[in-house]
């Protein structure tokens, strides 16, 4: 089979342009044998294969990542590693099920958490929480009042915060109220997947740039890159909204393209004025309407805003200076005490998402398991979506795999190009309606 559309993001990632340059792992040359095989060295890869190696020790696992580690989707997204459901639209509904996803957040997390430990991974990985933020009144009744009765029903920690309390706490008079929770993780996403992918164990071969332009699956599974060629009797599928082009989950994905930028560092002056005393994330009641934003470790401030639909996963370089532009017409209203604060990097990554937010996970063919599709909730659905496939595909007994079915599968979408027509058409009016969250 013939793979027709490759991975194609810009070169403008903010959270790697502030890293320190990397060397990557070579690309895959001349013809490879393997135990196993896993497409794609984003979060869910990065689990499977780690899982793989220590489940097989004495099994090789070849790692195959079209780009570079920190470069794709796992990379480019916000920084956040989220314990609790978390809305991706207007509506609540991922907070069904609420007590299996964090129990498999958690498990995530803790995976990550011992990662970062074990492996002395530098990506500013911290305990600190976010704070979910409405603008207007009607969100904080619409959205935080429920998100709130939720928690307590849970019995999980919380502070409510609004007024000068939560400005002092952000930096920003633009909201009215918040819920914070302490069980998150925030991080610089590209150093945090740089350090999973070159801590992986001896017996996982990395090849970057190799992008996979051939696949069989007949006697073995068989990838071809443009330089080699790998073979293994079992693979896992990590790749994300590629996985079509294999295949598998056919008018399936909704694919999004989000942008974000990230200032320069504040100066000791700025921070003085700017008055905060601790990095914090915060994620919009409205992802629609809203902007999520974090304050880093190193005095920086992320903004990410501008989600819209890209069935062809391809963002046109032309108009990043306008979001550009805008992205810093919106830092300055939301941060008025920063006037001469200026953006430094601007850049795009692709979301994937299912209808009823479901994952791609579980046996997609013979011998070839799948998790893809984390409903832009990446670091930790990719991670425990990986850890889980491996084990299943290792017929390894694990109580999460059923909390992972049981989060169903991805429905099918209507045809283009009724499904284009329908798609826009609500995006349109989540933004007019949410626009009091703007």
């Amino acid at each position: 089979m013939k793979i027709n559309r490759l991975p194609k993001d810009d070169t403008n990632n903010g959270w790697s342009q502030i890293l320190q340059p990397r060397t990557p792992h070579p690309s895959l040359k001349g013809k490879v044998n393997a135990d196993w095989i896993v497409l794609g060295a984003g979060y869910a890869g990065l689990a499977a294969a780690r899982r793989l190696a220590e489940l097989h020790p004495n099994q090789s696992i070849a790692l195959i990542d079209a780009g570079e580690a920190g470069e794709n989707a796992s990379g480019r997204n916000s920084g956040f590693a989220i314990d609790l459901p978390h809305n991706v639209g207007s509506s609540l509904d991922e907070l069904e099920g609420s007590h299996r996803f964090m129990g498999l957040a958690r498990f995530a997390i803790n995976h990550l958490d011992q990662a970062v430990e074990t492996y002395g991974i530098d990506c500013d990985w911290s305990v600190d929480g976010k704070y979910h933020t409405a603008v207007s009144p009607r969100g904080v009744e619409e959205v935080l009042r429920p998100f709130k009765a939720e928690l307590e029903a849970l019995g999980e920690p919380y502070e409510w915060v609004e007024g000068e309390d939560l400005r002092r706490r952000i930096g920003s008079p633009h909201f009215t109220a918040a819920v914070y929770t302490p069980g998150g993780r925030l991080m610089n996403p590209a150093a945090l997947t740089r350090g999973l992918t070159d801590s992986l164990p001896e017996n996982v071969s990395v090849y970057e740039n190799s992008p996979v332009v051939n696949f069989e699956n007949s006697n073995g599974i068989c990838l071809d890159t443009p330089n080699g060629q790998v073979r293994a009797p079992k693979m896992i599928m990590g790749a994300n909204g590629f996985s079509e082009q294999f295949g598998y989950y056919p008018r399936r994905f909704l694919h999004l393209v989000a942008h974000a930028s990230i200032t320069r560092p504040l100066t000791e002056a700025e921070r003085a004025t700017f008055g905060v005393e601790k990095p914090w994330g915060l994620t919009p009641a409205n992802a629609f309407a809203g902007i999520t934003m974090r304050y880093t470790n190193d005095h920086r401030i992320v903004i990410r805003q501008g989600l819209s639909y890209c069935p062809s996963q391809r963002f046109d370089e032309k108009d990043r200076l306008a979001i550009k532009v805008r992205h810093a017409s919106l830092f300055h209203a939301r941060f008025p005490t920063l006037p001469d604060v200026d953006i430094e990097h601007t850049w795009s990554g692709f979301v994937c998402l299912s209808q009823n937010s479901a994952p791609g996970f579980g046996p997609v063919a013979r011998n070839v398991w799948s998790a893809v599709c984390q409903n832009a909730v990446g670091v930790t659905k990719g991670t425990f979506g990986g850890i889980l496939a491996a084990d299943m595909a290792s017929r390894r007994d694990n109580p999460l795999i059923a909390d992972m079915e049981s989060l169903g599968a991805p429905s099918k979408l209507p045809p283009r190009p009724f499904l284009d027509i329908g798609v826009r058409t609500r995006f349109q009016w989540e933004l007019w309606r949410n626009r009091h969250e703007a």
